[in-house]
């Protein structure tokens, strides 16, 4: 087994489903998670999915029925929400859950449905620039400044007051994908966020390249830069089938890799079937290389 460097550094956490019928069981996934000593619960965002429960609804109600656990939108619809309401509900949470809530923030998606809901579609490069004016307007949403100006493409203040002021450092996450949200998210973001089934772990190399140059670019450290990584797999009691497809053994060599040359810091499950089996094989499998497994 391959020792990891630095293992008390590395999180644990689970995606559940956002699911409109089954709330209570999801409650109950994210309790366990807790009670087992995950640290993350990631929630998808897209408001246009009808059988969804809005994402930052099922967020505030999970953070206060758990006493420990981070929560985040993995990743937030920023065409549908705006950047001024996600800055207004994430300096709340903050307020009410201190230190407990990060946010992912996505450019955008799924257009066709981003447009059947009343949104506005936007091209690749507009996503892009959208993004960038999002960040800047989110953070100074949170200074604490009055007055504020600003005059973009996409977003506009024009003297309005900041606050409430978040509590502790809220991180924004970036759920980017091509190569020059890459280099924004070096440039600007506290975190990166991707996931298995789109990034695989031999396209990890060349994705934190362009985050690192960013980040230079922009005089920052880019080890200062969390990288959370959904994974897509099944922990089972029989041999090998591939990629996150195997015994406890198998999974803690793999996420052992991930984590020392794939550089990904967090590693998020995503929940389907067997969900509270593969949630316990997972705490397992995060205890081991922690170190705290009995």
């Amino acid at each position: 087994m391959i020792a990891v460097e630095e293992a008390t550094q590395l999180r644990f956490g689970i995606f559940p489903s956002p699911s409109a019928t089954d709330y209570p069981e999801t409650l109950r996934l994210v309790q366990l998670a807790e009670e087992l000593g995950l640290d993350l619960v990631g929630i998808q965002d897209h408001p246009y999915q009808r059988r969804f429960l809005d994402t930052l609804t099922l967020l505030t109600a999970l953070l206060s029925q758990t006493e420990r656990i981070t929560v985040f939108p993995d990743v937030a619809n920023l065409p549908l929400r705006g950047a001024q309401l996600i800055a207004k509900a994430s300096a709340s949470l903050d307020i009410m859950f201190p230190d407990r809530f990060h946010l992912g923030l996505g450019a955008g998606s799924f257009w066709d449905a981003v447009e059947g809901l009343g949104g506005t579609r936007r091209s690749p490069g507009e996503a892009v620039d959208a993004f960038v004016e999002a960040v800047e307007v989110i953070r100074r949403l949170w200074s604490g400044e009055r007055g504020l100006q600003f005059n973009g493409e996409h977003y506009r203040l024009a003297g309005a007051h900041s606050g409430p002021v978040p509590a502790t450092e809220i991180g924004i996450w970036s759920g980017a994908g091509g190569p020059r949200m890459l280099e924004v998210t070096g440039r600007l973001c506290d975190g990166w966020v991707a996931s298995s089934p789109y990034v695989p772990p031999g396209d990890l190399e060349a994705r934190h390249d362009q985050i690192d140059r960013g980040a230079v670019a922009a005089s920052r450290d880019p080890a200062a830069i969390r990288r959370i990584y959904n994974v897509v797999g099944r922990i089972t009691d029989g041999p090998t089938a591939g990629f996150l497809e195997g015994d406890h053994d198998h999974w803690v060599e793999e996420l052992t890799r991930l984590s020392t040359q794939g550089r990904m810091d967090s590693f998020v499950l995503m929940l389907d079937d067997d969900a509270e089996a593969q949630l316990r094989s997972f705490a397992r499998v995060a205890a081991t290389l922690r170190g705290t497994a009995p």
